[in-house]
């Protein structure tokens, strides 16, 4: 595993949850909230825990997708002076640490400004496996697609309750990695009960592809993780965690014991 690489290990980590009759388990948090050393210790202290894949989200000031736990946790990024570049060094020196995919969740904005091929290019070198574009339709993606084929790395797409079937077909044919089925309509956040469309979208994208579907926004329980988890092949997890961290900003070890075992959990539950 430890050889692979880009969208080579996130197929091969799949796999391998496959062959075991196990799922992914996705952790999302936002890199640099409350800044990048405690990012550091919590993908670490993810991994250990069971997380399968990490998702790192790359503040940006108008975070559409998001709902007001992730918008919160971008601001104290920002304010704690988090860039791109910065996120990318600090994957850089995760890559001494760990082989855990790591994905990158973030908005188009940045990523153009950066520059399409210098991204994949640093985003390759650094150790980055995929990317999630939240406001990227997949129609628009082949201006990025292509550069980070050329490098090795997964653009992941996303796909939602109202996609229309062509519109899934479409996805399914771009897809890299594994696609990210939004659970439901609106923004990131937790949710008392799960979405009542989840099953119908992955039932519709599972008759298009055989690449991985992992499911995201509102899973904010073990519970709910034990109870999607069948439906698919990853659970993603994100506005849960960033509560926990947000609650303990003053206290890392409590910070990191709490984000563990709440890991512990939904690994368990997913598995």
């Amino acid at each position: 595993m430890e050889e692979l690489r880009g969208t080579e290990r996130l197929a091969a980590t799949f796999a391998a949850l496959k062959g075991e009759g196990k799922r992914a388990f996705i952790a999302y948090v936002t890199a640099g909230d409350p800044d990048l050393e405690t990012t550091r210790e919590l993908v670490l202290t993810l991994e250990r825990k069971g997380a399968s894949i990490i998702e790192l989200g790359v503040p940006f000031s108008d975070p559409v997708a998001d709902g007001p736990v992730i918008q919160e946790a971008a601001g104290r990024a920002l304010a704690a002076g988090t860039t791109l570049p910065k996120v990318l060094e600090t994957v850089r020196q995760l890559r001494r640490e760990t082989s855990i995919p790591i994905v990158l969740l973030t908005y188009y904005n940045p990523v153009l400004r950066f520059g399409l091929s210098r991204f994949a290019r640093e985003a390759a070198a650094c150790g980055v496996d995929g990317v999630i574009v939240a406001d990227l339709p997949a129609e628009e993606g082949d201006g990025l697609r292509q550069p980070l084929d050329e490098s090795g790395l997964a653009l992941i797409p996303l796909a939602a309750p109202t996609s229309t079937p062509e519109r899934i077909r479409l996805i399914a044919e771009k897809a890299r990695g594994f696609i990210y089925c939004v659970s439901l309509l609106g923004v990131t956040g937790m949710r008392a009960d799960l979405p009542p469309d989840a099953a119908a979208l992955l039932e519709r994208v599972r008759a298009m592809t055989d690449v991985p579907l992992a499911l995201g926004f509102g899973i904010s329980t073990a519970e709910h993780a034990a109870i999607v988890a069948p439906q698919c092949d990853g659970v993603i997890v994100g506005s849960a965690i960033v509560k926990l961290i947000a609650k303990n900003l003053d206290n890392r070890p409590q910070m990191l014991d709490e984000v563990g075992a709440f890991a512990q959990a939904l690994a368990a539950a997913v598995g």
